[in-house]
């Protein structure tokens, strides 16, 4: 694939001996209004992949939390055509920041159709500034296509691993994925309090030794410390529904603010482990 900013920030973190930060958000929540500057706080707190949610009505593998941003979203009326603008428009001051947007099958094939298929949709997402794609329902068994032509025009095809995976999985994953590999720390949904460090210690060399691609883990990653010791085995840390609490509970004025302070905590605590190996 050609390499894209993905691809060279996580090179840039593996010079530097640091641990990417992956944070999620779903577009359009908490408003319209705040998704673009959102993304910027992000940018300006430390964030090397920001993952931005497509909302879809039925979010299979998403916790209560996410389930909730995703509802305010769809009232909000956000979709995946106005998620992309929002990609178009932070570009227009941020050509660095990766950007990878994360979603179900079913608004990406309506948007297919729409736009007149697969290689034009694959363009359409590039042209905006999409650097990935990640369809959480999109196995990659079945979707070698979809892969390609993302790939071909430098949009990196990202696909999920768990604890479950088996090495077919693994091994299908490895030799189509671009970009990073999100390891789910858990069995179950997003926004799981439990974490076991121990068995994604045990997993990650297991996804690696199908490849060098890097893996980031998320679920379960809800402040530094829990960051912190996912970072000491993995390449990068992804958040997600603990930012989206954040959201909930401070004022619609102070939200931007709010989640720049908590993130930015976050990668402080992350470049602590650059500190310490150096």
């Amino acid at each position: 694939m050609i390499a894209n900013r993905i691809d060279r920030r996580f090179a840039q973190l593996k010079q530097q001996g640091r641990k990417g930060l992956i944070p999620y958000i779903a577009a359009g929540d908490p408003s319209v209004e705040l998704t673009v500057p959102l993304l910027h706080a992000l940018a300006r707190a430390g964030a090397d992949v920001i993952e931005l949610g497509i909302p879809f009505s039925d979010p299979s593998a998403d916790g209560p939390v996410i389930q909730r941003a995703t509802e305010r979203a769809i009232k909000n009326g956000v979709g995946l055509a106005r998620t992309i603008e929002f990609v178009r428009e932070f570009r227009q001051t941020d050509s660095i920041t990766p950007v990878v947007l994360m979603g179900y099958a079913n608004p990406i094939e309506l948007m297919m159709h729409r736009v007149g298929g697969l290689h034009p949709f694959a363009q359409f997402v590039k042209n905006a500034g999409v650097d990935g794609l990640l369809v959480v329902d999109y196995p990659p068994e079945e979707c070698e296509d979809f892969a390609a032509a993302l790939k071909a025009v430098g949009v990196a095809p990202i696909f999920l691993l768990a604890p479950t995976s088996t090495d077919a999985r693994i091994e299908n994953v490895a030799k189509i994925a671009c970009g990073y590999i999100y390891y789910v720390s858990l069995k179950g949904i997003t926004g799981s309090a439990s974490l076991d460090v121990a068995s994604v210690a045990a997993k990650l060399p297991v996804i690696k030794r199908h490849g060098a691609i890097p893996v980031g883990v998320g679920f379960g990653i809800r402040d530094a410390a829990s960051a912190k010791a996912v970072a000491e085995v993995a390449d990068a840390v992804v958040i997600g529904s603990r930012i989206i609490q954040e959201l909930e509970n401070t004022p619609h004025d102070q939200a931007v603010a709010a989640v720049e302070k908590f993130v930015s905590g976050i990668r402080l605590a992350l470049d602590e482990l650059a500190v310490k190996a150096a």
